[in-house]
This record gives structure tokens, sequence and C-alpha cells, in this order.
């Protein structure tokens, strides 16, 4: 999910012909730096984002070392141009809690059978015709078959430096359209406290893709000062999930 902080524009499917890629899971350190140096590409030099390891032109920060690093690379030159990290309830438990439970009081929702919680999403500028996103997704979907993962979490990013107005009134009809029931709800710890305009706003390509598997949205968003963006904590109860849409992702895997 960019659920998550992600940035993609394109959504799954809508690929053109180029490079092929790969899919895989970080195994070392090394592989590690690699989709943290591609976050801070995305996220620091492209979004403007306030990150602690901006001087080592990286995005870390402590959950890192607890999550699973899923990469996308080029297979003729090995560059990884795609990321998600995916952090188990388990391991959420070593680290502290989930990343999101910065940002939120998430409730109840860590009581629901098999959560896991993805983010950090970010695909490179030049591989966003979609084919990338369709491959970190499919290899999402295969991930959680394979582990028996039921639920999954994770904050979703629309920028809100600009038209704050605009972006308060798609999060309060995401709210209404697409929301949780009531015991599934989180509270933000830091309101996005924008009033909301008639102003238009678009709404991420990877959040309308979320919401078309089946994720709802647990509650208001959250403002994040460093990255500039109102984020919304979306769930996906993957028994939600249309046979044809999880068959379609298993397939791009």
């Amino acid at each position: 999910m960019g659920m998550l902080k992600g940035h993609e524009n394109d959504p799954v499917g809508a690929g053109q012909p180029g490079p092929r890629f790969l899919t895989c899971l970080a195994t070392s350190e090394s592989e590690v730096l690699e989709a943290q140096r591609l976050r801070h590409l995305v996220f620091a030099e492209e979004l403007g984002a306030r990150l602690d390891s901006a001087a080592e032109r990286l995005d870390r920060d402590r959950f890192d070392a607890y999550c699973e690093h899923l990469l996308v690379r080029r297979s003729d030159t090995g560059e990884v141009v795609g990321t998600y990290r995916i952090l188990t309830a388990a391991a959420a438990r070593h680290a502290g809690g989930f990343y999101s439970e910065q940002e939120f009081d998430l409730g109840a929702i860590p009581s629901l059978p098999r959560v896991v919680e993805i983010g950090r999403a970010c695909v490179h500028p030049d591989h966003r015709g979609g084919a990338v996103l369709a491959l970190l997704w499919g290899a999402l979907a295969q991930h959680f078959k394979l582990h028996g993962h039921e639920h999954v979490i994770g904050c979703a990013s629309l920028p809100a430096r600009e038209n704050a107005g605009g972006v308060a009134s798609v999060c309060d009809r995401l709210l209404r359209e697409h929301g949780t029931a009531l015991n599934w709800r989180a509270r933000p710890r830091r309101p996005f406290a924008a009033p909301a305009s008639v102003a238009r706003a678009p709404i991420p390509a990877a959040i309308r893709g979320y919401l078309h598997m089946g994720a709802e949205v647990c509650g208001e968003p959250a403002w994040d000062p460093d990255f500039g963006t109102a984020d919304l904590l979306l769930l996906l109860s993957l028994s939600r999930m249309s046979g044809r849409f999880a068959h379609r992702l298993l397939r791009a895997a």
C-alpha cells in the first residue's frame, strides 16, 4: 500500500514495452542500501522530504532492520528501480510497534489475525509506466499467500503542502465512501487539520489501486510534516480481494 509512503504515476497494468525486470527480497545489507538510495532519490530529491539520513543520501530509519525489503531490478543493468518494505506483526513486536503507530493510535487493528504492514514504496522516475508497480504488487500478493497473511495495513500519502484544502476534501470523500467499520478505526496522533475546500486534488494512482483491490480507509488523515503529506491509514483484508484481481496480481509477479 505507499500504502505507504509511495510515489507512482500510473496504475497497475499501464506499462509499455521496455526493459525486463526481476523481483527479489534483499538478502544483504548492501541490497538494503540500494533500496534506501532509491527511497532517498524519490522522497528527498524529488519530493522534498526532510530525512534524518539525508546527509548519507539514504532514506533509512530504525524500522529497516526489522523489515523485509522487496526489490525490483532491471535485468540488464541490475539497478534497483522499485521497492517496498514488509513488517510482520512478529517483527513489529521486536521493533516496538508498527511504523504506522508513529502516526496513528491503531486501536484494535493490531489484534487482527495475521496482520502485516507494508510501506516506503517507491518507483524510480524513469520507470513509472506501470510495469514496475505491477511487479511490486504481484510479488507482494505472492509473499502474502506464501506466508498466510490475512490483513495488510499501511500509510498512503497525498502531497499536501499545496492545495491543502483540496486534499482535505479528497480525504473526507475517501473516508465517507471507503471507510472501515467503526471498530477498525485509527486515530491520527497529529491530525491533518486543513479545512476542506471545493478545489480539486488528484488521488495518487497507488491509492486508487489499493481501493480497487478492496482496501478501506481507517479514519481521518494524519499530517506528516517531514514529507509534507496527509497520510491515510489503509486496511486491506485479503479475503475481500476478488479472486480475479488476486489472480491478475499473482500472474504479474
